[in-house]
This record gives structure tokens, C-alpha cells and sequence, in this order.
């Protein structure tokens, strides 16, 4: 194995572990660190795939006391079985929607200036919502939602319907399940859990589904390149996971949403100034 291929994986490893939960899209991350590393073809997007799996696995561990209680007690605790259909309705809306449009939002999206467009749009509607929250807390209007149990299923059906959006490249998934969680009255907390669980079947099973629909493309001589990309974004998903979690503890998401404005006005500066020359 090529040290700059090798070098190429670790990165966007990291880039994957570090952006999949946070609310600033792991997608988007990818598609520029992609055409900066020019690691953007076929067997890019196939290494993208694989790595977003070690992403997946490292929220199944941190939340793995929850996810074993939950199987156990399907068949006898009524919590447990409401918890998982909450997470199979929060679900049904981007799978339906993805299946539906997947294609068409590949070919016109998956570049770097809408990407960019859809992370500073991104950011204005963090911020609005940050904003409004700030004004219903100083009314003495605490969330509504204040555990994951508590959770309804018209509560799951619209953080679902919110999740959609992730559909476009750089809106970030995580984002859009979290800020729509806290705008229909989920507490922060409560918002970010339900949106790591909601992570692990839609992106278990986008992951699932792109590798079968790939696998003419893969091959043993890959594995290599695959697991240490694997790695890298399994150990950086663990740490992001655990600091946000105490993040979220005493602050809010303003500050990502200044980054997403900042990064995405310097990906359409650099565009359009000729400094960088983003491949699609």
C-alpha cells in the first residue's frame, strides 16, 4: 500500500468519526476533504461507505447498555418495544424519501458549491432556532421532552420528517434531527441521544445497500486501505461522541452554526476566486 494513500484513509477516517454526529455534515466533510485529497472516484465513495460503518459501530458501543435493554426486553417491557417502534417511524421517512430521489440528489447535489450552500443555509436555521429557544426558556418555557423514553410517536414521525433533509449533501443529518428534535420540544439532550440512535439503522442500512450495489468494485487487495480508514473513524466517532455529549451539557450549537456559515463562504470564495479547484 501506497504511505499517501495510506495517509489519504487516515484523514478522512477522521474526518468521518469527527463530523457524522456533530451538526455540521459528515457528507459534505467528505465531498471537499475528497476533492482536496483527489480521493473523489468510484473507490472513494466506496472507502466512504466503510468508513461511516466504523462511525456506526462506535455509537453501538457507547450506547450499548441501552441497545441490549432495548433487544432483551422487546418482548416483555412495553418501554422497550415503544422505544423501537419510536426509532422505526423516526426512520420510514428518509428511507422512503432516499429511495424515492437517492439517485436524482446524487447527480445534481453531490458537489462541492451546493454542498457549501446547504452549510451556510444550514447555519442561519441552527442559529434561528437556538434563538427561539433561548426566548421560550426566558418565558419559563421548559422542553416539553425531557428523556428519551418519554418520547412519542408523533414526537419520532416528525424528527423523521426533519431528518429528511439530511437527503441533501451538507445539511448534515445529525443536524437535522437534532435542531428539528429541539424545535418540536425535545430538550438538548434528549434531542442529540435520539439522533445517535436514529443513526445506527439508517446508516447501518445505507451502508448495507451501497456496499451491495458496489460490490463489482471491491476487492481483497482494498482491505488494507479500508481498514485503516475503518479504524481511524471508529476511534474518532468514540471521542466526538463521548465530548459531545458533555458538550451539550453547558452549551448550545451556536458555535457550529458559525462554523458551518464561515466554512461554507470559504469553500464559495475559493471556488469562484480560482484559489481552489473543487472537482465535482
Amino acid at each position: 500500500m501506497e504511505l499517501l494513500l495510506a495517509f489519504k484513509a487516515i484523514i478522512l477516517g477522521i474526518v468521518e468519526g469527527l463530523t457524522e454526529f456533530l451538526p455540521v455534515s459528515s457528507t459534505g466533510h467528505l465531498i471537499l476533504a475528497g476533492s482536496l485529497l483527489d480521493f473523489n472516484d468510484e473507490k472513494g465513495k466506496i472507502f466512504e461507505i466503510v468508513i461511516q460503518f466504523g462511525a456506526i459501530l462506535a455509537v453501538c458501543w457507547e450506547f450499548r447498555a441501552k441497545i441490549v435493554q432495548v433487544v432483551v426486553g422487546l418482548g416483555t417491557e412495553r418501554k422497550a418495544r415503544r422505544f423501537a417502534l419510536n426509532v422505526i417511524v423516526a426512520c420510514l421517512p428518509a428511507i422512503a424519501l432516499g429511495l424515492l430521489f437517492g439517485k436524482k440528489i446524487k447527480a445534481v447535489l453531490f458537489n462541492p458549491i451546493p454542498v457549501a450552500l446547504a452549510f451556510i443555509v444550514g447555519g442561519f436555521v441552527i442559529l434561528w432556532v437556538e434563538r427561539h429557544n433561548r426566548k421560550k426558556a426566558e418565558q419559563g418555557e421548559p422542553a416539553r421532552v425531557n428523556a428519551v423514553d418519554d418520547i412519542t410517536l408523533a414526537d419520532a414521525f416528525k424528527v423523521g420528517c426533519a431528518q429528511c433533509l439530511a437527503l441533501i449533501p451538507g445539511t448534515s443529518r445529525s443536524g437535522a434531527t437534532i435542531i428539528g428534535g429541539m424545535l418540536f420540544g425535545l430538550e438538548r439532550k434528549v434531542a442529540t441521544e435520539f439522533s445517535f440512535f436514529l443513526a445506527i439503522p439508517i446508516l447501518f442500512g445505507a451502508t448495507v445497500y451501497e456496499l451491495y450495489k458496489a460490490r463489482a468494485l471491491l476487492s481483497a487487495s482494498d482491505l488494507g486501505l479500508f481498514g485503516i480508514g475503518f479504524v481511524a473513524a471508529f476511534i474518532s466517532a468514540f471521542i466526538c461522541v463521548r465530548w459531545l455529549l458533555r458538550y451539550i451539557a453547558s452549551h448550545d450549537f451556536t458555535v457550529f452554526a458559525w462554523y458551518r456559515i464561515v466554512f461554507g463562504v470559504l469553500v464559495l470564495v475559493t471556488a469562484y476566486s480560482g484559489w481552489v479547484v473543487w472537482t465535482d
